[in-house]
């Protein structure tokens, strides 16, 4: 089962990462938000004591809208070529699938947008206690932005317009996250950051079996 389930991991890691022979892949989210960081210094102005308040917020919502991207390529396209199919009749269920999806899903956008953050923080003139802040606000929640993505993915499988529709289920469930871990980015908000990782864990334990009983009712 660990064998089978690391495979299918290694699948998706590769096929994220190069965006299932779409142009991006990976670097598409990330390019979004070094944009983002990049524009919005300039419409705000050059006020650094603004940036600095500011700054970790705007961090967070591009993080969210990055982690949005992919959701057109996480689920449907296998879902229509019959690769769940296949593991199920192997014995594996699609809950173990799915899980897979999410830790690649994670693996692909989060330690990227982690390392876009550094460049970003002068930008915003964050601080060295902010950034380290708001590195570890998104270690403890970008995993449940990831198992959110794919289990909305599951959600929308095979609907007409299923990514936009997907991109306005996914918005209002990501604001517990996001005030959460902008909570986190004042003096002494450790509280913030633990709220958002137990968010954080509570999708990642939730989204594999929603996802799966999505997949089942899709198939059938």
């Amino acid at each position: 089962m660990t064998a089978m389930w690391l495979a299918i991991l290694r699948r998706d890691l590769a096929l994220l990462l190069t965006g299932g022979g779409r142009r991006g892949g990976a670097l598409l989210p990330v390019l979004f938000f070094l944009s983002v960081a990049i524009l919005l210094p300039f419409a705000i102005g050059p006020d650094t004591r603004m940036l600095a308040r500011t700054g970790g917020g705007i961090v967070w919502v591009a993080a969210l809208l990055a982690s949005i991207l992919p959701l057109d390529r996480l689920v449907e396209p296998d879902l229509e070529s019959g690769f769940f199919d296949q593991w199920a009749l192997r014995g594996l269920a699609e809950e173990w699938t799915i899980s897979a999806r999410i830790a690649a899903h994670w693996l692909t956008f989060a330690p990227l947008l982690m390392l876009a953050v550094l460049p970003a923080a002068a930008l915003f003139s964050l601080g060295g206690d902010q950034l380290w802040r708001v590195e570890l606000g998104l270690l403890a929640g970008t995993p449940g932005l990831a198992a959110l993505g794919v289990m909305i993915a599951a959600i929308t499988a095979g609907l007409r317009g299923g990514a936009a529709l997907g991109g306005l289920l996914l918005l209002p469930m990501a604001v517990p996250i996001l005030i959460f871990g902008a909570g986190g980015l004042q003096a002494g908000g450790q509280g913030g950051i633990a709220l958002a990782g137990a968010v954080s864990l509570l999708l990642v334990a939730v989204a594999p079996f929603a996802a799966g009983a999505a997949i089942r009712a899709a198939r059938e």
